[in-house]
């Protein structure tokens, strides 16, 4: 029988291998890393974090590299270029191009274009048109609009003149010539106006003050059928005296209504020997719109009234448009008047040719570079024989200053300054703000808290009552003094920051000293003699830094939030770019210009968002034990 069970060890059951071959360490084959190396190995993994990395990256060139480039003033105030929208593309591609559009404006029918003429010339106007739609149905208003038509014009008695009757008259006009003379009126009955309403009227010529010495070309009468009255006879008495005539329409009042009578139209004509036609065509009209437009207080035009006056069923028209903002402002300019010496360095960088002894027509375009395109007139001193300056017509940018066309990516603000540029520059300030508040806190609340960690006692002791009596002064309070006794300055703001925001820092250095100044290869290291300096700096300090870090590095996002803020309230800083004075001048613009906040919102929320996910990358990647913690 085997002294062996089955499932014992036997001697054949090993055999040596290798008996003739020395056996040696193999190489490793990976290569060696540091815990750095590791930890950036691990953020890689996070895509999240990588891609906030590389937008916090862009955002942050930015805002050093815009502010430094851009052509464009953000310190002074440019009122011609306020508000301007946003423009990317070119004019009528319907998104990001600059243009302004409008609707149910009213349409100017004369020169045909939006009511905007009061702004900009009608040349300009009508060139930076890129679409308009007007309005197939007529509106009829009751009143005076400088670009209505047509329409009635009222005259109207009042109850209250007690039976006095209201009189229509012309200007005084003088027939001296022998010319024949023919009044035309045509009025309306049809208006809206009921037959007791249309009171009764005659028309006379007034030729003095007393009654007989009118002349009466139509009695008392209801009758609108249009009127023609031939009043070449009736003129020649007064050729004989030599006296003015006016034309009076009396309207008879009536105690118990307001009476009406509508008129169209009143033509005043002369015959072939008339001298004074320019007279004539003041008193004529036959459109009561316009004819009123040039009322002052007590006359339509040449026509006065002594009882209640005005419009009926004036025709206006609305429309729909959309224009090139940039070319109402920057485009071709009218009239423009440039100095001598502008001239003189123009023809000197060979732009252009001039000759002021032969004048405008010697004018000659060399180079896009000029601002003008054609020379109108010249002025020449009296005195020398010199020119002084000339007026002509090209490209309104090249009277502002600029070389080209601008195009602002984000649109200006209510001073005419690129919002694009200033948004980076007040995104700058928050970051030097931010990256100076962070380096001093991080560096004083790594000593702060590693002094009270490691040591512990009564220094521990003494060094946390510190920090409760200081944490418990609110930080407006803090900022408030700094400003009452140093001003709304920028450095205020830093030192603001930095007497509360390193609390944060110490505390958490001061735990992360309390959880390793205790292990294993501290109490070794220390047992072998290793001095305070070299446990803290080698052992302790190296360890905790992962999470002070990624700690210390969600502060700035948090500086800028704060600094926005109270720049904001109008507790900040004063007279520099900020998103918080930013945003505080132009919030009230919200409803009429919503990207003057939409797009400095958009940068600072990014810049908040990105920093987050680059710091929550950091943590996971130095202390992965943290990973998905809040």
């Amino acid at each position: 029988m085997s002294e062996y069970k089955d499932n014992d060890f036997r001697p054949d059951d090993f055999v040596f291998v290798n008996q003739d071959k020395a056996i040696k360490d193999k190489k490793l084959e990976t290569k060696p890393t540091t815990f750095f190396k590791d930890a950036m190995r691990r953020f890689r993994k996070n895509k999240s974090s990588v891609v906030g990395a590389i937008i916090l990256t862009i955002l942050i060139a930015l805002a050093i590299i815009v502010p430094a480039v851009s052509p464009y003033d953000i310190d002074n105030v440019k009122s011609t270029e306020k508000f301007l929208p946003p423009k990317l593309f070119e004019a009528g591609t319907g998104f990001w191009d600059g243009t302004r559009s409008g609707e149910h404006v009213i349409y100017d029918q004369i020169n045909q274009v939006p009511a905007l003429s009061n702004k900009y010339s009608i040349p300009v106007l009508r060139a930076s048109l890129v679409e308009l739609k007007i309005d197939p149905d007529v509106t009829y208003i009751d009143s005076y609009n400088e670009y209505g038509t047509g329409g009635l014009s009222v005259v109207a008695t009042d109850t209250k003149v007690n039976g006095r009757d209201v009189f229509f008259s012309s200007k005084p006009i003088n027939f001296t010539d022998k010319g024949g003379y023919t009044l035309e009126v045509e009025f309306d009955n049809e208006q809206g106006f009921n037959e007791g309403q249309l009171g009764e009227y005659r028309i006379y010529l007034k030729a003095g003050e007393n009654e007989e010495d009118n002349i009466i070309l139509r009695d008392f009468s209801r009758d609108y059928s249009p009127l023609s009255i031939d009043i070449s006879a009736t003129l020649k008495e007064l050729r004989k005296k030599n006296v003015d005539a006016q034309i009076v329409f009396d309207v008879k009042s009536s105690t118990s209504a307001i009476q009406y009578i509508l008129i169209k139209s009143i033509k005043l004509n002369g015959g072939e020997r008339a001298k004074n036609l320019d007279v004539l065509e003041e008193v004529s009209f036959d459109n009561p719109t316009l004819m009123v437009g040039n009322n002052d207080s007590s006359s339509y035009g040449y026509w006065s009234c002594s009882g209640r006056k005005g419009l009926h069923n004036s025709e206006v028209r609305y429309c729909d448009y959309v224009v090139d903002a940039y070319f109402l402002v920057y485009g071709d300019a009218e009239a423009l008047t440039y100095s001598a010496s502008e001239l003189n360095e123009w023809i000197n960088k060979a732009w252009c040719m001039y000759n002021y002894k032969e004048g405008p027509e010697s004018f000659v375009k060399l180079s896009d570079e000029c601002p003008i395109d054609v020379v109108d007139s010249q002025t020449v001193l009296s005195v020398t024989k010199k020119l002084s300056s000339i007026t002509g017509r090209g490209w309104n940018y090249h009277k502002l200053g600029y070389e080209e066309m601008p195009m602002y990516l984000f649109g200006t603000d209510g001073s005419g300054n690129d919002v694009f540029k200033k948004s980076f520059a007040g995104l700058r300030t928050s970051l030097v703000l931010s990256a100076i508040v962070f380096v001093i806190c991080f560096t004083f609340g790594i000593i702060w808290g590693s002094i009270s960690g490691y040591f512990g006692g009564n220094i521990d002791l003494i060094l946390e009552r510190i920090v409760e009596i200081i944490s418990g002064i609110p930080f407006l309070v803090v900022l408030t003094l700094l400003r009452l006794h140093f001003g709304a300055t920028f450095l205020v703001m830093a030192i603001a920051f930095c007497a509360k925001d390193w609390i944060g820092t110490a505390g958490l250095t001061r735990t992360q000293f309390y959880r390793f100044k205790g292990r294993e290869y501290v109490l070794a290291s220390r047992t072998l003699g290793a001095s305070n300096k070299r446990l803290i700096f080698r052992h302790v300090l190296p360890n905790s830094l992962g999470t002070i870090i990624t700690y210390s590095v969600l502060l700035i996002p948090g500086i800028i939030a704060s600094e926005a803020t109270f720049s904001f309230l109008h507790l900040g800083i004063e007279n520099m770019h900020s998103f918080g004075v930013f945003m505080s001048n132009n919030y009230s613009y919200l409803e009429k210009y919503p990207y003057l906040v939409i797009f400095p919102a958009v940068i600072m929320g990014l810049m908040m968002i990105m920093f987050n996910l680059f710091g929550n990358g950091l943590r996971d990647a130095f202390n992965p034990t943290l990973k998905g913690s809040d």
